[in-house]
């Protein structure tokens, strides 16, 4: 019975909504047989019944124009996050879902396990967080189990389960029954996360702040088969974080405030005015280096190029130029990407678990025909060094006469450009008059720095209106997946700079211990990095493809 209108979330009709749900009550009143079919198809489909039935309590519309209880409407990002935890949940997996502020994820999931409960015999959701107020104290909204009751309690008497219905027992702290399906959902908090006896699904909220969280993940692991983690970041020093960076990309589910209708760039400039810097890059941006010295491109910065090139008003022209970062069979991807002058049109990110470096330079040969890329950098440091080789045995492929692709080296390790010219200073990293010799280790350091002036200008003229020239700028396509694209902003705000104590220059560190490298990042510094010294082959494909 799905809303047949579109819902506007910037203008919601919610009485709308709550009319269309009186009419179809009344139709299922009328024709109370139909109940059990029901209840089977929710069964099945446990995110229609929340939109069909759920609603949500919001203290923030008292005094405006809307009444704080309101319908659930789901936006797509939050109904594909309750897809993604029904799919752990079938695969028995563990999975960890890394949030902006206010984006409704614990609301999403006191809906879900609530509704897994109404309709399934004997399941049991457990609840965890680090403090045992935020599961459960007598209403208090921030708390969970206010949110289950409040689901519950509005839900037509039809489909609640009996709950409340002049049955004992039915609720207790720290433990709600549902007595038609013998269901329960019980909470728990700091140590004795998973202490409580075997679940059907368990859900940890905040889980980036929990005190000693390896007991806490060693008890959950004998307890159930399906651990759904829900937090902000708080660094990248803790349980949470490095299962993000390690798992597989299928058990890790970004949720970032530009997936949420409700929220603009106007709407992001007001928490910047209104909270502390490293709250917003924590909270809101999703950057998991916000506590780390020398981060080389802060969230902020990052945050200001996404859409650039229109809100500068500024042409998408010129030059295509991509870049590929070959991984190996571990735990890093391969990643392929390109730009379209200033902006970056696309990026991609894959895993090469039993692959070949020659399926990788195929792939990367299909991702150039199909967005028309002729031109593409490697990296030829280590893994990628054979690359070029592979590309010009693809090359010589009759089907490929007319469509040659044409792949250059990029050698992070190789020498600075422009040794003679002063460092770029920047706001304060490049100090006095020393040179790029002197200053940058290699051209991976030089590169990456480069990037960093181009989002630093791009901020400042987002931001202040200052003026630059626009080839000195970098925009991020709002066309990207949303969910490639917050990765891709997570990445590049990771790597951080470092002094070398022996020869005093800068170099980049980009992969804490244990943590996956930033792929898709390396590729967008490399399709910006400075142009190498031109051998006879590089100038030729310049010819062809323009400066």
């Amino acid at each position: 019975m799905a809303y047949p209108y579109k819902f506007d979330f910037l203008a919601p009709d919610y009485a709308g909504v709550f009319r269309w749900r009186r009419d179809n009550l009344i139709k299922i009143r009328n024709r109370p047989n139909i109940i059990p079919a029901l209840k089977l198809y929710y069964r099945s489909n446990p995110v229609d019944f929340i939109e069909d039935w759920g609603c949500t309590f919001d203290p923030r519309l008292v005094g405006t124009r809307y009444p704080a209880t309101i319908p659930l409407m789901l936006f797509p990002r939050q109904k594909k996050f309750l897809g993604w935890v029904l799919e752990r949940m079938a695969a028995q997996e563990f999975g960890n879902a890394p949030k902006s502020r206010d984006m409704g994820l614990t609301w999403m999931l006191a809906a879900l396990f609530s509704t897994l409960c109404l309709f399934n015999n004997d399941f049991v959701a457990g609840f965890g967080s680090r403090k045992e107020i935020l599961v459960d104290r007598a209403g208090d909204p921030d708390s969970i189990f206010f949110k289950v009751r409040m689901f519950l309690a509005l839900l037509p008497k039809e489909f609640n389960g009996g709950w409340r219905d002049g049955l004992q027992g039915s609720d207790k702290y720290m433990l709600i029954k549902i007595p038609e399906t013998g269901s329960v959902i019980r909470g728990e908090a700091g140590d004795n996360i998973g202490r409580g006896g075997r679940a059907t699904i368990y859900g940890v909220d905040e889980a980036a702040f929990i005190d000693r969280a390896q007991k806490v993940d060693a008890a959950l692991s004998q307890n159930t088969r399906c651990v759904i983690k829900i937090s902000s970041v708080n660094g990248l020093e803790n349980p949470f974080a490095e299962q993000c960076h390690a798992w597989p990309a299928r058990r890790v589910f970004y949720f970032h405030w530009r997936d949420d209708p409700r929220k603009d760039d106007a709407w992001y400039r007001r928490q910047c005015d209104n909270l502390n810097s490293l709250i917003v890059a924590q909270e809101i941006d999703l950057d998991w280096s916000a506590s780390r010295t020398g981060v080389i491109i802060p969230s902020s910065w990052v945050q200001s190029a996404i859409g650039a090139a229109r809100r500068l008003a500024l042409p998408v022209d010129g030059q295509k130029i991509a870049a590929l970062d070959v991984a190996d069979e571990g735990l890093d991807l391969n990643a392929w990407g390109y730009r379209h002058g200033i902006e970056v049109k696309h990026i991609e990110a894959w895993s090469g678990q039993g692959k070949s470096i020659f399926w990788t330079a195929e792939r990367a040969v299909m991702l150039a025909d199909a967005h028309d890329v002729g031109l593409t950098r490697y990296d030829a440091d280590g893994l990628g060094a054979g690359i070029r080789g592979d590309v010009a045995q693809i090359n010589t492929r009759p089907d490929r006469v007319n469509s040659r692709r044409d792949f250059v080296p990029f050698r992070g390790s190789g020498e600075v450009m422009d040794k003679e010219r002063p460092a770029f200073k920047g706001d304060g990293i490049g100090i006095g008059v020393r040179t790029n010799g002197d200053y940058y280790q290699n051209l991976k350091a030089q590169s990456w720095m480069g990037l960093r002036a181009r989002f630093e200008k791009t901020h400042l003229a987002i931001t202040e209106g200052r003026q630059y020239p626009s080839d000195e700028l970098i925009s991020i396509s709002e066309e990207i997946n949303p969910e490639t694209r917050t990765k891709l902003m997570a990445e590049l705000s990771r790597a951080v700079y470092d002094i070398n104590n022996g020869n005093g220059k800068l170099f980049v560190d980009k992969t804490p211990e244990g943590q996956r490298s930033p792929n898709m990042a390396d590729a967008i510094m490399m399709m910006y990095a400075p142009q190498p010294q031109m051998d006879g082959m590089f100038k030729l494909m310049m010819d062809k493809y323009g400066k």
